[in-house]
C-alpha cells in the first residue's frame, strides 16, 4: 500500500489501519517515533517506525483478531506524542492516558450492556477505621446493594475505587443479573492503600484481618447478607494484579468466609520469585475454594498464572482458568470479568463440596 493511500485510510478509518490481523500505526511529523504497548507488556525498547513518505512514518504489527490493545507513541527523548489518527484514550492509572483500539473481531461484550429498564442496584460510600491494620486512620468502602430482597452473598473488591470508576463493576453486575447470567450479589469495593498498596496486597495477614474485622462488619450492618456460618464460604474476594494475589491469599487463609476467589492477572510471582501463595496452594485444602482466574496473553504474568491453576486443582480446589488476547489494564479486565462472575455465582449454583 502506497503512503498516500495509507494516510488517506488513516484519516478516514482512524488509526491504526487494520487489515485482517495486521495493524499499521501511522505518524506524520518531522522525525520518527516509536511504539510501546500491551503487545510487549510495556517492557523492552519501543518499536521504531519506518519512513514511508515525506514526513510520514509507519509501523505494522500482527495481532490476534479479537485483541484489545493499548499503546503509546514516544519520541527520541522518550516523551509521549499524540496519535492524531486515533482519539480513543484509556486512563492508564498512572496519571496519563494510553491510546486504545479493538481488532476487528474484538469489542466490549454485549452482555455488559444493561438491558433498557432493568433494575439498578444502589451504591453508597462509607468509611471504616483502619486502626493498625492498614495505612491511614480510615479507608473508604463503597457498598453496592443489588435490586433484590432477601440476603445475598458479598463480594469484596480490592482496588475498589478503580473497579467502581474504571471497570464500572456495579453496572456489570446489574447487567448480568438482568440477563439471568448470575445470581444477585452485594459488593464491598475497598479502596487500596495508595503508596502502601504493594505492601498491603502482597500476602498481608493484616489485610485479611482488615477485611474480616472492618469491611465485613460494615457490610453486614448496611446490607442484607447471607450468614457465612450457615453457608460457609458464601462470600468472595475479587482483585487484579497484586489485588488478584491478595484475593487468592485471603481465600486460602479464610476459606470458611471467602470461599470464592476471582483473580484477574494475578501477580503470583515477581521477577522470577514466587509469593507464598504457591506454598499455600500446594497444601491439601482444608476447605476447597472455587477459584476463577483469567490473564491476558500479552502479559508477563501469564506464566505464573499458568502454573498456579493446575497447582490449586491438584490440591482439591475447584478451578477455572481462562486466557484472552489483551494486556494488563482495566478495560481488558472489565471485558472479561463477567465470565468469572457468572461462573462463581451462577443462577443455578454448582454443588459445593
Amino acid at each position: 500500500m502506497d503512503a498516500k493511500t495509507l494516510e488517506a485510510r488513516a484519516r478516514t478509518e482512524g488509526g491504526p489501519v487494520i487489515d485482517g490481523d495486521t495493524a499499521t500505526f501511522i505518524w506524520r511529523g518531522r522525525g520518527p517515533v516509536s511504539l510501546a504497548g500491551d503487545f510487549q507488556d510495556w517492557r523492552g525498547p519501543p518499536l521504531p517506525f519506518e519512513r514511508v513518505g515525506p514526513g510520514l512514518w509507519a509501523r505494522s504489527l500482527t495481532l490476534p483478531r479479537d485483541a484489545y490493545v493499548e499503546y503509546a507513541l514516544v519520541d527520541s527523548r522518550g516523551q509521549r506524542q499524540k496519535d492524531a489518527f486515533n482519539p480513543r484514550l484509556s486512563d492508564n492509572g498512572f496519571g496519563d492516558f494510553n491510546h486504545c483500539f479493538y481488532m476487528p473481531e474484538g469489542g466490549p461484550p454485549d452482555v455488559l450492556q444493561r438491558p433498557r429498564g432493568c433494575p439498578r442496584g444502589k451504591v453508597t460510600k462509607h468509611w471504616v477505621e483502619t486502626v493498625d491494620m492498614a495505612v491511614g486512620g480510615r479507608r473508604q468502602v463503597a457498598l453496592y446493594a443489588p435490586p433484590v430482597h432477601g440476603p445475598v452473598p458479598l463480594m469484596v473488591v480490592l482496588d475498589g475505587d478503580d473497579y467502581l470508576r474504571r471497570a464500572k463493576l456495579p453496572e456489570v453486575v446489574d447487567a448480568l443479573m438482568a440477563r439471568g447470567l448470575m445470581r444477585p450479589v452485594a459488593l464491598a469495593l475497598v479502596a487500596n492503600g495508595g503508596e502502601a498498596r504493594s505492601v498491603e496486597y502482597t500476602c498481608s495477614e493484616y489485610t485479611v484481618d482488615f477485611l474480616l474485622r472492618r469491611v465485613l462488619p460494615l457490610a453486614r450492618e448496611e446490607l442484607s447478607l447471607v450468614d457465612e456460618k450457615q453457608e460457609p464460604g458464601a462470600h468472595a474476594v475479587l482483585g487484579s494484579s497484586f489485588g488478584g494475589l491478595m484475593a487468592l491469599f485471603a481465600g486460602l487463609r479464610a476459606p470458611e468466609v471467602f470461599g470464592r476467589v476471582l483473580a484477574q492477572s494475578g501477580g503470583f510471582a515477581v521477577d522470577g520469585r514466587d509469593f507464598v501463595v504457591f506454598d499455600l496452594a500446594r497444601q491439601a485444602a482444608r476447605r476447597p475454594l472455587d477459584v476463577w482466574m483469567d490473564c491476558g496473553r500479552f502479559e508477563v504474568l501469564l506464566e505464573c498464572n499458568q502454573r498456579m491453576a493446575p497447582l490449586l486443582a491438584a490440591s482439591g480446589h475447584r478451578v477455572e482458568y481462562r486466557e484472552y488476547n489483551g494486556g494488563h489494564n482495566y478495560p481488558a479486565w472489565r471485558d472479561d470479568v463477567w465470565h468469572g462472575l457468572s461462573w462463581l455465582y451462577p443462577v443455578k449454583p454448582a454443588k459445593r463440596r
